[in-house]
């Protein structure tokens, strides 16, 4: 088996993410090739799209949003993501079995505590259907239902047993937080019913079109679903095999394609909780062991990072209307140059104005 470097699935990551130049293709066209968006908090999948798209605006998101085209919901990782309105009939299905695991936490399982959850969640639908309320509206009917719960939880809760969409609004940009969410029945807002059962061949597929080549380890951290390793067994006359330099197996489409390690690629400021950076497993193609266990504390790649020469080199944020840099490493003139030029076009996408400003810390 062929052994393929770092900075060999650096740089094939940063091609099939489109992050080694920005790509010409529609908004819609990038989501569905990346699988799903992470929109944990509203703001961020603008960055990231940004980031990989050119000619990107604001608008150019907002309005899949309320054209119904993408669905932002919990699906992989049990997290906040935006899919196409396609994907998501099969991927939520795909990974039910890790956002039910949910329900098992303390944090639900206290206030779910002798609650039929079939009946629970007929209750949640049936207040839903037809309908389009704030989580807030949502609980408080349900606590109407279930009382001496707290209401909140019990929204919550459903909203783990039932696919919901969530309304244009929480996902317009302006906002790092979420602080409001309106909820809707999933197949209401798509228009088609939910797939009727999980789809983990094509969950593999689409992945490594877009991260791949990967170990299954890898496969199954940016799912957040397990057994996986039995489906390639049954796939593995339709992948191409490699090791990477631990003698670990990687998976990958035939014919897709990998990059040359001497690529040469620009800056790129990559949005909290980025794909690229929580796609795998393994990291170490895009941060080092070192500078992740930096932000360990901080949910790993759940803080904004940059990227020089394809690697994270620090850390960014925004603080009012100045884009402040946080270098973990020496910058290069030539370095420090590019990364200032791209922060300025983030900052006229992020907080355009007269007192905007770049400040990049010693």
């Amino acid at each position: 088996m062929t052994e393929l470097s770092l900075r060999e699935l650096n740089r094939t990551l940063l091609v099939r993410q489109m992050l080694a130049e920005r790509v010409d293709i529609s908004p819609f066209e990038l989501v569905r090739h990346v699988v799903a968006v992470q929109g944990q908090e509203p703001n961020w999948p603008y960055v990231g799209l940004w980031s990989r798209l050119a000619g990107f605006t604001h608008e150019d998101l907002a309005s899949l949003l309320r054209d119904r085209k993408l669905v932002r919901s919990t699906m992989i990782r049990r997290t906040v993501h935006l899919a196409t309105a396609e994907d998501f009939r099969w991927l939520r299905p795909t990974v039910r079995p890790i956002v039910d695991a949910a329900l098992r936490s303390p944090y639900f399982r206290d206030e779910i505590d002798g609650i039929d959850l079939d009946e629970l969640a007929a209750a949640g639908r049936a207040l839903l259907t037809g309908k389009i309320l704030s989580r807030a509206e949502f609980g408080k009917l349900l606590g109407e239902k279930f009382p001496n719960r707290l209401p909140r939880r019990l929204a919550e809760s459903v909203e783990l047993m039932v696919p919901m969409a969530h309304g244009p609004e929480t996902g317009e940009w302006g906002r790092w937080r979420n602080r409001y969410v309106t909820l809707s029945l999933a197949d209401e807002w798509i228009g088609a019913p939910m797939g009727p059962a999980p789809d983990p061949r094509q969950l593999i597929l689409r992945y490594l079109a877009a991260y791949g080549p990967a170990t299954v380890a890898d496969m199954q951290a940016w799912a957040g679903v397990t057994r996986l390793a039995e489906v390639i067994d049954d796939m593995r006359d339709r992948l191409r095999v490699f090791t990477d330099d631990k003698h670990k197996v990687l998976f990958d489409l035939p014919g897709a394609p990998l990059a040359d390690p001497d690529l040469p690629v620009p800056v790129r400021f990559l949005p909290a909780f980025d794909n690229a950076l929580l796609g795998h497993k393994d990291r170490r193609r895009m941060i080092s062991e070192q500078d992740r266990r930096r932000v360990a504390k901080e949910a790993s790649a759940g803080v904004p990072m940059y990227l020089v020469d394809g690697f994270v080199h620090g850390r960014w944020g925004l603080d009012g209307s100045t884009i402040r840099v946080i270098p973990w490493h020496p910058l290069t003139p030539a370095d420090e140059e590019a990364l200032r030029a791209e922060a300025e076009r983030l900052l006229s996408f992020v907080a355009p104005g007269a007192d905007a400003k770049v400040l990049v810390e010693r």
